[in-house]
C-alpha cells in the first residue's frame, strides 16, 4: 500500500502535527481517506516527536482497530522502509524504531461501558481514537485523562457522522474552539484515490440519514421510517417460479409477541426471501409452543435443505428445540441493531437480497417500521419489527463478510 496523491484535506491531518492545537477532529463521509491518513500522521508525528513513550490506538473492537489501523500502517510501504514496526496480536502492541527511539502502540476497544478498566492507568503520550462515535463516553474520557499529565500530548478522532445529540458531536465538534481542537470535515471527493465510479456506487448503496451520514457528511437525526425506500416498493419483487440453488431460513422469536419465519432462496447472485411464517398470539390469543414453532418451520421449509436457521440469540429454548431435532444447522442471530439496518438498506438497495410480494407480513412491516422520535439515540420503535429483525438477522449472520457496507 502507497499513497499516489494526497488532496489539500488530508495534507490537513499531517500539519496538525506541527502546529498548537491539543486535539485533531477528523469526520465526515466513509471512504474519505480520513482513517488512513490519521494513521500515517499520527506514527510520524510519534515517532519523530518522542522516545520510549507509549500511545493508544483504539478502535470500536481491538479486531476493527488492528483491521482499520495497525494492518494499513504495517502495509504502507512508505512506512515500512522508514521505521522499523512490529505487531503481537497476542499482546495487541504496535512497537515502532526509529533513528534509536523507540515507541510502544498498545491497541485497544471500547467496546462497552466496562472498557475504560482496560486504559485505566496508563501515562500516554498520545491516543487515535477510531470510530469515536461508536464507542462509549466513559472509555473516550478516560483516554483523554490518559494524556493529561504529557504536555505536548495530542489526541486524534476519528468518526463518521451519528445523531446530532450524540454526545461526541455536542461536546467536543460544537465545542471544538473551547477545546482547542482542529476539525476536519470530509466529503469523498476529498479522496483523490477514489474514482468516480466508486463514488458514485457508495451512493447508490445508501438512503435515508444513512445517505446523509455517510455520503453527505452531516450529523442528521433518525426519524421517519426506518427503510422509506422499501416502503415504496425499493428490493421487493414478483413472486416467481426460480432455480434456487441455496436455502436459509432467518426467525425472530415470540410468544405472545409475534413470532416471524423467512425462508430464503438464492438465485443468480441474490437472496430472495420466497416465502414467510407470521403469527402473532396476542392477536390470535394462541399461544403456541417451541415445538409447535419447530413444526411451524419445518413446514415453511417443505423439505428444502437449509443451510443455516438464523435465530434471535436470546431465544434460547427454541435453539435448543430445534438442535434437539437435529434438522437443520441452527446459528445465533448478529444482533447488532444499527449496524444491521444499515447493511439491510445496503443489501435491498444493491439488490443483494429481495423480498417477494407474496410475504406481506414484511411488506407490512416496512411501511410501519419507524425511527423512536423521541429517543436522543438512533434507536427504532419496538412496534412493527418482528419480520424486520429477522430480515436482520439474516443479512448480518449470512451476507456479512460481502461487500455493500462502506462504513
Amino acid at each position: 500500500m502507497r499513497f499516489e496523491k494526497i488532496s489539500p484535506k488530508q495534507l490537513e491531518i499531517f500539519k496538525f502535527a506541527h502546529e498548537p492545537y491539543t486535539a485533531l477532529i477528523c469526520d465526515g463521509a466513509v471512504r474519505s481517506g480520513k482513517t488512513i491518513m490519521m494513521a500515517a500522521a499520527f506514527l510520524e508525528w510519534a515517532m519523530h516527536g518522542f522516545s520510549g513513550a507509549a500511545f493508544a490506538l483504539c478502535g470500536k473492537t481491538v479486531r476493527s482497530a488492528e483491521r482499520n489501523l495497525v494492518q494499513p500502517l504495517l502495509a504502507l510501504g512508505s512506512l515500512a522502509r522508514k521505521y522499523r514496526l512490529r505487531y503481537s496480536r497476542s499482546l495487541a502492541l504496535l512497537t515502532g524504531e526509529y533513528q534509536g527511539r523507540t515507541n510502544s502502540f498498545y491497541v485497544f476497544g471500547g467496546r462497552d461501558e466496562s472498557s475504560y478498566m482496560l486504559i485505566q492507568g496508563m501515562t500516554l503520550a498520545g491516543a487515535l481514537l477510531d470510530e469515536t462515535a461508536l464507542m462509549p463516553r466513559s472509555f473516550v474520557e478516560q483516554t483523554v485523562t490518559r494524556t493529561l499529565s504529557v504536555d505536548s500530548a495530542k489526541l486524534w478522532f476519528n468518526c463518521n457522522p451519528a445523531s446530532p445529540a450524540h454526545w461526541f458531536y455536542r461536546e467536543w465538534i460544537c465545542r471544538a474552539g473551547e477545546r482547542n481542537a482542529k476539525r476536519l470535515h470530509f466529503l469523498m471527493e476529498d479522496n483523490p484515490g477514489l474514482s468516480p465510479r466508486a463514488i458514485e456506487r457508495a451512493r447508490a448503496s445508501f438512503s435515508g440519514v444513512f445517505y446523509d451520514r455517510y455520503i453527505l457528511g452531516k450529523w442528521a437525526a433518525a426519524e421517519g421510517l426506518v427503510y422509506p425506500r422499501a416502503a415504496e416498493g425499493e428490493g421487493v419483487v414478483p413472486s416467481l417460479p426460480r432455480e434456487y440453488t441455496r436455502f436459509c431460513a432467518s426467525v425472530d422469536y415470540g410468544t405472545l409477541n409475534p413470532c416471524s419465519m423467512g425462508l430464503w432462496g438464492y438465485c443468480g447472485g441474490v437472496w430472495y426471501r420466497f416465502a414467510e411464517y407470521y403469527h402473532s398470539g396476542r392477536d390470535t390469543h394462541v399461544q403456541l409452543t417451541d415445538e409447535e414453532y419447530c413444526d411451524r418451520l419445518e413446514q415453511l421449509a417443505a423439505g428444502r435443505p437449509l443451510e443455516a436457521v438464523v435465530v434471535d440469540p436470546s431465544a434460547s429454548s427454541f435453539i435448543a428445540a430445534l438442535r434437539r431435532r437435529g434438522r437443520y444447522p441452527v446459528r445465533p442471530a448478529d444482533n447488532s441493531v444499527l449496524a444491521g439496518i444499515r447493511d439491510t438498506a445496503a443489501a435491498l438497495r444493491e439488490g443483494r437480497i429481495a423480498v417477494c410480494d407474496c410475504c406481506q407480513g414484511a411488506l407490512r412491516e416496512f411501511a410501519l417500521y419507524q425511527w423512536d422520535a423521541g429517543s436522543q439515540e438512533d434507536r427504532p420503535v419496538k412496534e412493527n419489527d418482528h419480520a424486520m429483525d429477522e430480515i436482520r438477522y439474516f443479512v448480518r449472520t449470512i451476507l456479512r463478510g460481502e461487500v455493500f457496507s462502506f462504513a
